[in-house]
């Protein structure tokens, strides 16, 4: 691959402008100035700067973000900030986008990426791939309100009741619900049909990857790398 379709690739800008940034001295290859933008390189697994900020070529960008409240889960956001203002600027010319939505006022673990086949694979919901929420609730979490989570909660759109895979109480106010369905306000809905009402909602879990183990904070984000990736839909919880 040439230097200028590498860097285009990864979301530097056109091809006239990735060829201006070799020309201007602006990409480094092993601490070395490279200014040929033709000269075909190795891309898989290459380390090079950019304004002298180091990055590493990715084929696919596979990231996970701890979402604050009030970002909006869209390209085009309209009445709050997109999440995607939280990311490097190249990467929104990688056509990268949210696997799956939360709610602006949702935070949480939230999954991005660029590979059109790993967000149909994500989203399908013939995965069943469990997914844990923890909810603030406006009235207090009893024993009776969790056993409705898991007996089943009859939604209004809904043929059948619809049940949580677990859940349990964290304290007075906050239960643990986790759910494989993944429908519209799921936990919003099913809160409100039990006779409760969700204040806060966080997702803190998507299969055995967990915002814990990945250590981020609100706003922040990592690359997800194979070993993470593997953990999607192959934990039991």
């Amino acid at each position: 691959m040439t230097l200028d379709k590498l860097l285009q690739s990864q979301g530097f800008g056109t091809r006239k402008y990735c060829r201006q940034l070799i020309h201007d001295g602006e990409v480094c290859i092993n601490g070395e100035v490279v200014t040929g933008f033709a000269h075909h390189i190795e891309a898989a697994g290459l380390a090079f700067t950019v304004h002298g900020e180091p990055w590493v070529y990715r084929e696919h960008l596979y990231l996970a973000l701890h979402k604050p409240s009030n970002f909006e889960c869209s390209r085009k956001a309209s009445h709050h900030p997109g999440v995607l203002t939280l990311l490097p600027e190249q990467f929104l010319w990688r056509d990268l986008q949210p696997v799956g939505r939360l709610d602006h006022d949702t935070t949480g673990l939230l999954l991005l990426s660029d590979d059109g086949a790993f967000i149909h694979a994500q989203s399908s919901p013939k995965r069943h791939v469990p997914k844990v929420y923890e909810a603030t609730t406006q009235e207090p979490v009893t024993d009776a309100l969790v056993q409705q989570f898991l007996d089943g909660i009859q939604l209004i759109d809904e043929p059948q009741p619809i049940a949580a895979q677990h859940a349990r109480m964290l304290d007075a106010q906050r239960i643990e619900i986790i759910l494989e369905q993944g429908k519209y306000h799921q936990v919003k809905r099913m809160l409100a049909a039990a006779g409760n009402h969700c204040a806060a909602l966080r997702r803190t879990a998507i299969g055995g990857l967990t915002l814990a183990t990945l250590g981020l904070q609100a706003g922040e984000w990592c690359y997800l790398e194979a070993e993470q990736l593997a953990l999607l839909g192959n934990a039991s919880m």
